[in-house]
This record gives structure tokens, sequence and C-alpha cells, in this order.
């Protein structure tokens, strides 16, 4: 399959998220991404053979997707969502932007640059609604520093992480099923030690279990290894580009399924995200 279309799949299923997060709200965020993660990696047992890599290469997977997600996580929880939102979706321009650091043989051209910045212009219409920053909190910045730094530094996490299995020595794709068992493992961990002496296991519904079977094996599953197939094929200044429309199409599903509204800037975002990121496609490749 093309890279650039291994990219959309990604995407598209990515898309889903939020929505499907929605369905399983009522659950601890560590628990809910500790058993998506595990089933996402159940997914991947069929290239179990495939797992046994270098530890440098295991740790970049693992630190990767465990450590994007419990800086997410964290962020929420000390920092308005509209704010954490809009900062971690600086990892499509972070990964264009960095490219050219982390891969030997890439230069940017104004074309990816401008692609990144009309894509992620589309982006902050998209989470915030085209107010200003802090609007969601009475239109006050709060004092959230740390909130605002973990968002940051798992939008930086993601983005390294991404260019990064590029950079290690190759592996097979079928390895990204470790990397999220690992990291759910790691998840559950966690939460049972937040939990302290009072620590009670959740009991989710049968609806919350189906949530979160559909997150592990699509948005924390099935899309990790689509994702890491395209960058290894693929361009990552064109993949980051194209990675903005995963906002746009998170709120279009919202829309659509779980009877959310947007107002008239959703076009302008939709102008803004799709141009961007045909400008960041069109960009000629240099070595």
């Amino acid at each position: 399959m093309p890279p650039l279309l291994l990219a959309l799949v990604a995407i598209g299923i990515w898309s889903s998220l939020a929505l499907l997060t929605t369905l399983v709200a009522g659950l601890p965020p560590l628990f809910s991404t500790g058993v998506a993660l595990c089933i996402g990696g159940l997914v991947g047992l069929p290239g179990v053979r495939n797992w046994r890599l270098p530890p440098f290469t295991f740790a970049v997977g693992v630190g990767g997707i465990f450590g994007y997600h419990a800086l997410l996580f964290a962020a929420f929880s000390l920092a308005p969502a509209v704010e954490v939102n809009l900062l971690n979706y600086l990892w499509p321009l972070l990964i264009v932007l960095l490219s050219p650091l982390v891969l030997r043989g890439l230069r940017l051209t104004p074309r990816h640059v401008a692609g990144a910045v009309a894509g992620l212009s589309g982006a902050v219409l998209i989470a915030t609604g085209g107010g200003p920053i802090g609007a969601a909190s009475g239109g006050q910045l709060p004092n959230q520093l740390a909130g605002y730094l973990l968002a940051l530094s798992a939008a930086l996490v993601w983005a390294v992480y991404s260019l990064m299995t590029k950079r290690v020595p190759p592996f097979p794709t079928s390895a990204v099923g470790g990397f999220c068992l690992a990291s759910g493992l790691l998840s559950l961990a966690l939460f049972r030690l937040s939990g302290g002496a009072t620590f009670v296991m959740p009991h989710p519904n049968p609806g919350e279990w189906l949530a979160l079977a559909a997150l592990g094996i699509g948005p924390m599953g099935a899309a990790f290894f689509a994702w890491d197939a395209a960058l290894k094929r693929g361009d990552p200044r064109i993949i980051g580009s194209l990675a903005y429309l995963t906002p746009l199409l998170s709120t279009m599903n919202l829309v659509l399924f779980g009877g959310k509204k947007v107002g008239p800037l959703a076009l302008v975002a939709l102008v803004l995200i799709v141009g961007g990121a045909a400008l960041g496609a069109l960009g000629k490749r240099s070595r």
C-alpha cells in the first residue's frame, strides 16, 4: 500500500479517538489507556516473533507510545482541555520541522513550512472554536504552566518517536504490537500505583467494554501499525502535513455521530487544513 494511503488510513482511524473516548469518560483515563493499548498489542500477536528487538529500539517504541499518552493525560488533569488539545496538535508541525534535524538528507522547502503553518492555523480554529486561548475558563489564562508544558512535551515525544522509527535500525511493523502491549501494561501499573491504599478496580459496563475494544483495535492499535508503515516508506514532511486532517475529521465525527455542534469557522478550518496538507504534499523532496 502506498505510504500516503497508509498515513490517511491511520489518520482516518485516529479521527474516531475523540468520539470513542466520550463513551468511556466515566472510567479512569490511565485504566482506559492501559486496557486499550493491551488490546492493541494483542491484535499484533500474530507477529510476536518479530518483537525481539535491540533494547534501544524497544525503548524508543515504548517511550514514544507510553510517554505520549502518559504526558497527555497528565496535561488534561492539570490544564483546560481546549488549550491542552491545541498544544497537543503541534505534533504534526514538529514532525515537519524536526525532519531535517533527526533524519539525514532532508531539508525543508518553503512549501513544507507554509503547509505546516496553514495546517496549524486550522487546527487552532478547530481546537478553540475561533475564540482566544483561555476563553474556556472565562477569558482568563489560568496559571497552569505545568499542564501546558506537559502537553508540549507530549507533542514533542510523539513527533520524535515518529521520526526515530526511521532513524533506528529497520524493524518489522509487526513489532509495534510489542510496543503497545508493553505500554498498556505500564499504564495499568501506573494506574494501580496511583490508587495507593484506596485503589478500587473499575468495573466497566458492557457498552464501555465494547468502546474499549474498539479503541484498542482501532485508534490505539491498527492506527499505530499503519502509521509506522507509512513513516517507514514515505516522506515524513509530507506525512506530517497530512496529519493536520486528524483534528478536522475528529470534529466531523463528533458532529455526525456524537451530537456536537460546530460553528461556521469549521469551513475556514477546512480550507486551512486541507490547503496546508496539499501544500505539504506538493513540497519537493530534496537530498
